[in-house]
């Protein structure tokens, strides 16, 4: 099986023994096993993993009985957890072992945010350092496949980028693995965690979003297709988040007399997973949605790059009430990157934005040069 270098996992290693936990986030089948066994290969004998999924290692967990953990952690420097989140009330549990056992490090990883095992609230808070990591970037993909093809950059728009997705060497064997990561892992953490009584539902909002992704979302518009309230709506919004299948992205706005402030769009946190919702066998060349397949791409490499940041930086977009765009707003502190997603043809800053943010950096981003921004150094 092909090992993708991680450019996170410096990071991670820099804070280890640091008296805190680490705790690894993000989406099942996007490399958080193998770069947490990597991490701890180093350590030998004096390096452990578990799968939490198991029901013999399940069986140490107890809240408020940090000793039953003793057996799986005495002797050893480094402990991996694995998918944790599966654990009821995984955060206090480990806490609490952190705060009686501190001489052990922990690394603990999970699929969903851990907030839906708990029932404590930020449980770890100030007791962990916490990561993301989300299917391979393009400059992962690039250090693994040099020179990257317009082919290439069409199979990752097209398949997405899940580890085994790039790693498999034929089409049918792209679409066999991302439709396996879709059916059989994408939404565990929501059905194990939180009661969908109607899974149908979910499924259809899914889609919606999926045939929206680079519009604006109305909760309102999509209630009223589905035949449910909004607070239903935003649950389902709110745990797609959670278990790292969806972002929302917010409206830039410092006048909301002339920009849309409360506005927002979904994007997909893996181009394969968006297209396996809507249709993932048509050309790149001939989609009439490569537009919003394209801005989606953007968008989550531009969150990829963020999660190598302490404190990464807003994404969001920027609309006028008379309907004048930008598809990508960057702000990073008092900076302001502005970026305009096109197939092939350039784009220039739109005057209104330029006269009311002057200082702004403006770039237009197509097919052509989407390698060069994010894969050179």
């Amino acid at each position: 099986m092909k090992i993708f270098q991680r450019n996170i996992e410096p990071r991670i290693a820099s804070v280890l023994f640091k008296r805190k936990m680490v705790v690894i986030l993000g989406p099942r089948q996007s490399g958080k096993t193998t770069l947490a066994k990597k991490i701890i290969d180093a350590y030998g004998q004096q390096g452990a993993y578990y799968d939490c999924q198991l029901a013999d290692i399940r069986t140490h967990f107890s809240l408020g009985e940090p000793k039953k953990l003793l057996p799986l952690t005495q002797n050893k420097k480094i402990v991996v957890f694995d998918e944790a989140q599966t654990i009821q009330n995984i955060g206090s549990i480990l806490k609490i072992f952190h705060d009686t056992y501190p001489g052990v490090q922990i690394i603990a990883t999970g699929s969903s945010s851990f907030d839906l095992a708990n029932k404590i609230k930020e449980p770890m808070t100030g007791r962990a350092y916490e990561f993301l990591l989300l299917p391979l970037s393009l400059r992962e993909v690039g250090l693994a496949y040099p020179n990257i093809s317009e082919s290439d950059l069409f199979s990752l728009l097209k398949f997405g980028s899940y580890p085994a997705v790039v790693a498999a060497e034929t089409i049918d064997e792209k679409l066999f693995t991302i439709k396996n990561i879709v059916t059989n892992y994408l939404y565990k953490d929501v059905f194990v965690f939180e009661a969908i009584r109607d899974s149908k539902i979910f499924e259809d909002l899914l889609k919606m979003l999926a045939l929206q992704v680079g519009s604006m979302v109305s909760v309102n518009e999509l209630a009223q297709g589905l035949g449910v309230t909004r607070a239903t709506v935003n649950r389902y919004l709110r745990l797609l988040e959670q278990s790292f299948i969806i972002k929302r992205v917010h409206s830039f706005s410092n006048n909301p007399r002339t920009e849309l402030k409360k506005a927002f769009k979904v994007f997909f946190l893996d181009n394969g997973v968006r297209n396996a919702l809507v249709d993932i066998a048509s050309s790149m060349d001939t989609r009439t949605d490569k537009g919003a397949i394209f801005e989606n791409f953007f968008v989550t490499e531009l969150m990829k790059k963020g999660t190598l940041e302490i404190f990464p930086p807003e994404i969001m977009f920027w609309r006028t009430r008379t309907g004048i765009e930008i598809d990508v707003i960057e702000k990073n502190g008092l900076e302001i990157f502005a970026y305009e997603c096109k197939w092939k043809e350039i784009a220039a800053i739109p005057i209104p934005f330029k006269n009311k943010y002057p200082n702004a950096r403006f770039k237009c981003i197509t097919t052509d040069n989407i390698a060069d921004h994010f894969v050179k150094p």
